[in-house]
């Protein structure tokens, strides 16, 4: 925010630069909501292509490129880009209403999607984020994966969260305090596009919109106990249930698979991830051992404390720069810049990751009480697939009783169903905690 004086909002299929910084000032809440206001009563139509225009974002990086070239490199149009490329961040005020109900499962699918991918043309994916807004006031975002990892974006919702309740509104719900000036009004931005320019963006449109109804998404709420259990079991809570999703996939898949557990390296400076294995040869044993009748349970804890402690070694490991998927990829890198093809390199390197996972922290700072503001726990958030035939799950530990599990697949595979896989993870929970209970 500091490096940018303005953001872009989004409302209406219509694009404005509102301004954050006034004459060397942070605008104030009060300030910002007035402008805001303007922006929603605006009688402005969009321009021809405007509505459709972020679809240009989330199809295909080529066409993209080329209409860049083509018809955003001099005038309004370019004008207009740079006021949305150098903002801030976008907001986008949508006019659906997103609410979540605990009796109705679909209801926190349906907020998962709209956060992941919106309709395809209200999300400008290649900002940082867009902070998408519901009519009826409800809040999330789309964040962009290369400038940083999921924590970074949960720690700035955090801050933002404990920063609104300190803040505070009025009984009538606006915003406290007076504005100290009349802030400036938001300028909407202008575009003039031609007959082919929005022919490239309806078809890129086409594509995303092709993309996201083939996602299937399914956010499953688990309240039946959480890592206040799993600590009197003396296991650690992630570890804990990646053995739950190894379970999970058995039965779903039967037959093991690559799995991907994202672990941070931010104990280095500019680190970002490493891989954890999740998938060992303890994993593997302990899970056969839940599935063989004639095996004491006795027994299935001891293979199971076998498999959570070698998870941890790995994610240790990863955490301290003795990972192994970052030192090879360094390797191919190297390889490429010297022109050796490593069969090994290429083999290894194009295993499919049928099972992607990554916990979110759900608290990284000390502003939030999550016992006295239960309304401000997270659901989190999550990913698409990275393999066509596989599942991509993220999960976020909401206090002590609470897990949230994004489950995402493609509705094409055959093998796959993310409600399904859904129901697997709950019966592998119940299983881990009779274990312990019985």
């Amino acid at each position: 925010v500091k490096d940018s004086k303005h953001i872009v909002v989004y409302h209406r299929g219509r694009y404005f630069k509102m301004y954050i910084h006034h004459k060397g000032r942070l605008l104030t809440p009060c300030q910002i909501e007035i402008m805001m206001q303007q922006v929603v009563d605006s009688q402005e139509s969009p321009a021809e292509g405007e509505t459709h225009l972020a679809a240009l974002t989330a199809a295909d990086r080529i066409p993209w490129a080329r209409a860049r070239q083509a018809y955003f490199a001099k005038g309004l149009n370019k004008a207009s880009l740079d006021a949305i490329e150098k903002a801030a961040f976008i907001v986008a005020l949508d006019d659906d209403p997103q609410t979540i109900d605990r009796n109705d499962p679909s209801r926190l699918d349906s907020f998962g999607r709209s956060m992941l991918h919106g309709k395809g043309y209200d999300r400008w994916f290649d900002k940082s984020f867009t902070l998408v807004v519901c009519s009826n006031g409800r809040i999330g975002f789309n964040a962009e994966h290369s400038w940083a990892d999921a924590p970074i974006m949960g720690h700035c919702w955090e801050s933002a969260m404990a920063d609104d309740v300190f803040l505070g509104y009025r009984e009538d719900g606006h915003t406290k305090g007076e504005p100290a000036f009349q802030p400036p009004n938001p300028i909407k931005l202008q575009w003039e596009m031609p007959q082919e320019c929005v022919a490239v963006i309806e078809n890129s449109l086409a594509v995303a919109q092709d993309l996201l109804n083939d996602v299937d998404l399914h956010l499953l709420m688990h309240d039946a106990f959480g890592k206040g259990f799993m600590k009197t079991c003396k296991v650690s809570p992630d570890a804990f249930i990646q053995m739950a999703l190894q379970i999970a996939y058995y039965r779903d898949a039967g037959k093991f698979c690559l799995t991907y557990e994202a672990s941070m390296t931010r104990l280095y400076r500019e680190g970002r991830t490493e891989t954890v294995r999740s998938c060992t040869i303890e994993s593997a044993a302990f899970v056969k051992a839940m599935e063989d009748k004639n095996v004491s349970k006795a027994d299935c804890i001891k293979l199971l404390k076998d498999a959570t402690e070698r998870h941890q070694e790995g994610y240790r490991l990863a955490m301290t720069g003795s990972g192994i998927d970052r030192h090879l990829f360094c390797l191919y890198v190297v390889s490429k810049y010297l022109g050796i093809e490593s069969p090994f390199l290429k083999e290894v390197l194009s295993e499919p990751w049928r099972l992607s996972t990554s916990q979110t922290p759900h608290q990284q700072t000390d502003k939030l009480d999550l016992t006295k503001n239960p309304e401000l726990i997270s659901a989190g958030g999550g990913f698409g697939p990275v393999a066509d035939d596989g599942y991509g799950v993220s999960y976020i530990v909401a206090g002590e009783d609470v897990i949230f599990f994004h489950i995402s697949s493609k509705r094409n595979c055959p093998e796959t169903d993310s409600k399904r896989f859904g129901r697997n993870i709950i019966r592998a929970m119940e299983d881990l905690h009779q274990l312990f209970t019985s």
